[in-house]
């Protein structure tokens, strides 16, 4: 049997050596940077632009390893690389240039090689390679692929994430019936966000480290039918090791079908590897627990906490505790926004993280003993990450008018300095609009920051059609983001004035201002919507007779419901995925926790006053008054808002008589994610905007 083995073990080292020498002869795609010949923005140009991703800092804190993806349009698809940035002498080097992607890449903690995953040898496996991009080599042979891992502190353990199958299909039930191509459901949640559920879960799986090769780990969930990482969205700061590698910490929802919809009450749990018992550290929060991190000692744990279940929009509180006695405190007793990218000082004495602040996301300083705050940053943009490098911070940031970037941030003096320019060659032929912020007075008397972007070469002295941005979420950010889709330097490329307000429903500007929204989705955040364009119509420089209003999802339904109450201001409509009938909105959506807290709860209590008001508000209750051109774009696979809201909608609109049409994606879900599709719907917006707005 041994000498069986033996034999297997060398057939697989040889076929991997073919591999890898295939995959070293194989390269990727970069885009070329022509000159230009014109310095309008396009949305060819915007599938070209480089896009990083997955910053991590080198153990000795001297480098900094990323991704950067390209996308082929011909090809339909893309291609991930990584990168080594060297903090001392400003060099970088590209490590990989392969027809695989190369994902989720970090420092082994030893930072004597990187870790990632790649398809290169079939299925998804751990790789290891050296900080130079030589001597690739397959680290996990793993029946199944998986989709995470993590290198213990010192390195000596690893947990990796693999799908465990633990529910039944038709054809388990029925072994007589293997071509039966159907599901039996008796509960809810049989689908999420743009997939059926596959009957399996993301577990957590824990092993020896062995630069040799690892082949089997122990699944510290056995037998649970939940996720971790937590889907759709969840990633691995969903896991985190302890400083001392002794307790293996992660976020996941131990609910079931019906709880699990209604349910925003994910916990972090502890995993002793001692003893192999596990802990609910943050049992008695109702709402989300997640983004645990350590204190560098290890004795304190910070994490994001919201209080109220079934609330996904609530403060996300800075929570710390302890590890060993798990008392807590709520550090932000007297600050209302919500704390992300947590991290602690090397001292422990202090917590630095990201926060939205009157419409930018800024880094902040928190004194964890007393609770006092400092804000570091201030200016037009969004930091997205932050982590240590000796004593700079390197963040991530970009603004509405440029896409992610490097820097070294001083958080003494809240400066930075670039370390990446990824896509200068492009930015530096174009001419962008300029971004203004506008603060206008709303009906009732209050004070609500709108973005203005305006077209480049601006002339006051013409006349432009202006856009009303509309935002989904509904608490969705409108600070400095940047769009591949909802993209306004593009639009304003186009000559269009953008107008974007911070409405009733965002954060940023205190809890008051972002829970009026719900159970209101017709009242005051739609006069906020109309006050903002009707204080820029007033402008001599925008054409009154030619505004539009655009949006997505929450978005989406604030256009459907302007088109009935708009009174003659606007000249056309775009609505992507939005909602149309909230009744089946209610019915039909997966994460019903959302719809619930928003709506006030279901259509068929009539008794509940605050619910029935929420469904007067439905968007298909006033289309005898739509009287304006309308488009309509929708994606099978969006299981949030059914596809079928955006068909009725355009229905609707057909059958009154109405110019619409309706843009149908068989393979996007909420978002469009592919580059074709996403240039087919950037030229059928443009088209449909010129044609009402400059025609």
């Amino acid at each position: 049997m041994r000498k069986v083995y033996a034999i297997l073990i060398i057939l697989l080292s040889i076929m991997l050596l073919s591999c890898n020498q295939e995959s070293s002869q194989q390269t990727g795609f970069t885009p070329e940077v022509p000159e230009l010949g014109s310095d309008r923005f396009t949305p060819e140009i915007l599938w070209k632009l480089g896009r990083l991703s997955g910053e991590t800092v080198s153990p000795d804190q001297s480098k900094v390893l990323y991704g950067v993806t390209y996308f082929s349009i011909e090809e339909d698809k893309s291609y991930r690389d990584l990168y080594v940035h060297d903090l001392a002498d400003g060099t970088t080097n590209r490590i990989s240039h392969t027809q695989v992607n190369e994902g989720s890449a970090t420092w082994r903690p030893d930072g004597e090689k990187i870790g990632f995953i790649s398809s290169e040898s079939g299925s998804a496996q751990l790789w290891e390679m050296n900080p130079d991009g030589s001597e690739r080599k397959q680290i996990s042979f793993f029946d199944i692929g998986i989709s995470g891992y993590k290198y213990s502190p010192c390195g000596t353990k690893i947990v990796f994430v693999k799908r465990v199958k633990l529910d039944q299909t038709v054809n388990d039930l029925h072994p007589d019936l293997p071509k039966a191509n159907a599901r039996l459901e008796t509960d809810l949640m049989y689908r999420h966000w743009d997939s059926w559920h596959d009957y399996s879960y993301n577990h957590l799986f824990v092993t020896d480290y062995s630069e040799s090769g690892i082949y089997d780990a122990v699944d510290i969930m056995e037998g649970e039918p939940f996720d971790t990482p937590t889907t759709p969205f969840g990633g691995m700061s969903d896991v985190v090791w302890s400083p001392d590698g002794n307790i293996l910490t992660y976020v996941c929802k131990k609910k079931s079908g019906k709880e699990y919809a209604f349910s925003t009450n994910s916990e972090i749990w502890f995993y002793y590897l001692d003893s192999g018992k596990t802990i609910n550290f943050t049992e008695g929060i109702a709402g989300y627990d997640k983004y645990p991190v350590f204190s560098p000692d290890g004795t304190m744990l910070a994490w994001q906490s919201m209080e109220r279940d079934g609330y996904e929009s609530d403060q996300g509180r800075l929570m710390v505790a302890s590890v060993e006695t798990g008392e807590r405190r709520n550090l932000f007793v007297d600050f209302e926004e919500s704390a992300a990218n947590i991290t602690w000082s090397a001292d422990g004495k202090f917590i630095y993280f990201i926060s939205d602040i009157q419409a930018t996301d800024e880094v902040f300083r928190i004194d964890v003993a007393s609770s006092e705050i400092d804000r570091i940053t201030q200016g037009v943009h969004n930091y997205k990450s932050i982590q240590w490098a000796g004593e700079k911070l390197v963040a991530r940031k970009h603004s509405m008018s440029y896409p992610d970037e490097l820097f070294v941030l001083d958080p003494q003096s809240g400066t930075d300095t670039g370390i990446t320019e990824i896509n200068k060659a492009w930015f530096e032929q174009l001419n962008l609009g300029k971004v203004e912020k506008r603060w206008v007075k709303t009906t009732d008397n209050k004070d609500m920051l709108v973005w203005v972007i305006l077209p480049p070469d601006f002339d006051p002295a013409k006349k432009y059609p202006a856009l009303l941005y509309c935002q989904g979420g509904p608490q969705g950010t409108v600070s400095q983001f940047w769009s591949y889709r909802w993209n306004f330097q593009l639009m304003a490329a186009n000559d269009y004035i953008i107008v974007a307000p911070n409405r009733r429903g965002l954060p940023g500007f205190g809890m008051e201002w972002l829970e009026q929204i719900s159970t209101d989705y017709g009242g005051q955040n739609m006069k906020d919507y109309l006050s903002a364009i009707d204080n820029l119509a007033a402008e001599p420089y925008v054409d009154e007779t030619r505004l539009g209003a655009i949006g997505a999802s929450y978005g989406g339904f604030s256009v459907f419901y302007l088109a009935g109450h708009h009174e003659k201001r606007f000249s056309a409509f775009i609505s992507h995925c939005g909602i149309f009938n909230f009744e089946q909105m209610y019915a039909t959506t997966e994460e019903m926790f959302f719809v619930d807290w928003d709506l006030g709860g279901p259509f068929w209590d009539k008794t509940n006053k605050v619910a029935q008001r929420s469904y007067s508000f439905s968007p298909h209750l006033y289309v005898e008054k739509w009287d304006t051109p309308i488009l309509v774009i929708h994606g099978e696979n969006d299981y949030r808002i059914p596809y079928t809201q955006g068909m009725a909608a355009y229905n609707t609109a057909i059958m009154q008589g109405i110019p619409a049409q309706y843009l149908h994606f068989h393979d996007e879900n909420h978002w469009v994610l592919k580059p074709q599709n996403a240039l087919l719907w950037h030229r059928t917006f443009y088209d449909w905007l010129d044609k009402w707005l400059k025609e």
